[in-house]
């Protein structure tokens, strides 16, 4: 499942290793450019201009070292002149990445699949300014397994179980577990407690991009979200839920919560952005992925895991 991001008319993202001109390395696959169909200029100019979080220098010295390629795997130089949808690929690196401190436990692990119990604050894929400290380039480097891809994402703020595949052979049998809604997961959350909401309640709702990048909102329209939630202990002001999504929505549980006056304990987002120092982790967000259950479409067999990770006590 690479992750893409748009700039302008550039595509970036992690290159798939069955067409990567450039080898794992680290952990990490490459990633890859798509340039537009027009420009000037040499191809150090265009990457300087549309990917500035890398310095000129940095992509000229990169260049100079074959640490660029294209995608007939020629190195790219900085004189190089700028070609309509050329594919280009290189390393991500980030300077003084911060190292998370929490380390992640493997619950399950056969020829298939893997299934990780991640901590707070590590992102699943690498992004921004994470690559090294990130569960997938972890897993992959730990475990040795090059093909090793997460099936689906929780956020980085999010701590609990991720599953993986192991192999891109039998990828997709379980990809269409998701897609089928043929995973049954429940999450647990600390968030106010209202006396006047009832519980348990099934909440449907219409969520959109915010505007804000990478938020999400609640706007009228025909729901397209689907939570089940169930209380599971008071202690006022603040109360434990069960929170099991039927739908996949980014940030559902956060944004669900937030706008029935529940905003989970420690978000930073939901319902107001929030400074939140890097490299402060006396805050995390009180959301667990506590349990996944399947039946395996290859063996057949009920698979149910269970997170060992707890929350916070509510006093």
């Amino acid at each position: 499942m690479p992750s893409s991001i748009s700039n302008a008319n550039t595509t970036t993202s992690t290159a798939n290793t069955t067409t990567a001109v450039l080898p794992m390395r680290a952990g990490l696959n490459p990633s890859c450019v798509a340039l537009p169909a027009s420009g000037s200029g040499t191809l150090l100019d265009f990457l300087a201009q549309h990917l500035p979080g890398i310095e000129r220098s940095q992509w000229q010295q990169r260049m100079e070292t074959g640490q660029v390629v294209d995608a007939r795997g020629q190195t790219v130089t900085p004189q190089r002149p700028f070609e309509a949808h050329l594919r280009l690929y290189y390393y991500r690196e980030v300077a003084n990445e911060l190292v998370i401190p929490f380390q992640e436990e493997v619950l399950y692990q056969d020829a298939h699949l893997l299934v990780a119990d991640k901590p707070h604050f590590l992102p699943v894929v690498p992004a921004g300014r994470y690559v090294q400290q990130t569960l997938l380039v972890r897993l992959r480097q730990r475990l040795g397994l090059p093909e090793l891809s997460p099936l689906h994402r929780i956020d980085r703020e999010t701590a609990g179980l991720v599953l993986f595949s192991v192999q891109r052979a039998t990828r997709g049998l379980y990809q269409n577990l998701f897609r089928d809604r043929a995973i049954v997961k429940h999450y647990e959350a600390v968030a106010p407690w209202r006396p006047e909401l009832e519980f348990p309640r099934q909440h449907h709702s219409r969520l959109t991009e915010s505007g804000q990048f990478f938020l999400m909102h609640e706007v009228p329209g025909p729901p397209n979200s689907h939570t089940q939630m169930e209380l599971l202990e008071v202690a006022a002001p603040w109360a434990r839920y069960r929170l099991s999504p039927i739908t996949g929505k980014r940030h559902q549980l956060r944004v669900q919560m937030a706008a029935l006056g529940l905003p989970l304990r420690y978000d930073a987002f939901y319902p107001q952005v929030q400074d939140q120092p890097e490299g402060d982790f006396s805050r995390p967000l009180q959301l667990l992925a506590r349990a996944l259950a399947f039946t395996d479409p290859l063996s057949g067999q009920l698979h149910q895991f269970v997170s060992q990770r707890q929350l916070l006590p509510l006093a």
